[in-house]
């Protein structure tokens, strides 16, 4: 069992750039190194100016990455799953976390320790690469939400998230791409900046119309008509 959970922690450790680049001895280093914490659904992860000293890597289980507006209303910036990480930015500037981290199921989290990320950047040039590589990757990321939040109409918004999410977490086959996330109403119409009322709306009428398709376990299958309207991003 010991191995393979070191196993399944150095595959998850592979897919963080800045650690992908170590040898497998060095991983094995960060992977003994690592404190896990249990989460439960709709537990917060991390706070919004909350300091923050650790990388978050996602072993099990689904977050909500969002901020609060004045009025109290989610804005949910990203949706990460097993395999992914975050809090690297308050780990790399030692500033607080920009945002609020909130589970969407049992979660399981492994926290890597800001001294044991510095003692490989002090000692490893690939790490350095892979955080440039980071950066560039969370810079795409911010521009894609920009232009989607950019869009007036709310269906093209809803359009350009779910073909996000879809390539994000989406499973092709020759039915199109089935979006395996399992999300919900309220989560795609705060990722798209809108209702959840006129997300259910765009949902049913697209689904009328033979775009899309809800399958078992909230799982949603994007058809080549709705794969033909997407917006370019």
């Amino acid at each position: 069992m010991a191995d393979k959970h070191e196993k399944e922690i150095d595959g998850l450790l592979r897919k963080i750039p800045f650690f992908a680049g170590l040898s497998e001895t060095e991983r094995a280093e960060v992977g003994e190194a690592l404190l896990f914490r249990n989460f439960r659904r709709n537990d917060i992860i991390l706070h919004e100016e909350e300091t923050s000293r650790c990388l978050y890597l996602i072993c099990s289980g689904k977050v909500k990455i969002l901020q609060i507006s004045a009025e109290g209303e989610e804005q949910i910036l990203a949706i990460h799953r097993k395999g992914d990480f975050f809090g690297e930015m308050a780990l790399l500037d030692g500033r607080t976390a920009p945002a609020t981290v909130i589970a969407l199921e049992e979660t399981r989290i492994g926290l890597i320790s800001r001294e044991t990320f510095t003692d490989h950047l002090r000692t490893n040039g690939k790490v350095v690469e892979g955080i440039i590589a980071l950066l560039c990757a969370r810079l795409r990321e911010a521009w894609l939400k920009i232009r989607v939040i950019g869009f007036a109409d709310a269906d093209q918004r809803l359009r350009a998230v779910l073909m996000d999410i879809g390539g994000k977490f989406g499973v092709r086959d020759r039915r199109g791409v089935i979006i395996t996330l399992g999300i919900t109403h309220q989560n795609i119409a705060r990722l798209a900046s809108t209702s959840r009322e006129t997300a259910t709306r765009f949902l049913n009428r697209t689904r009328r119309e033979g775009e899309i398709e809800i399958l078992a376990g909230k799982k949603i299958l994007l058809k080549p008509p709705f794969l033909k309207k997407a917006p370019n991003l």
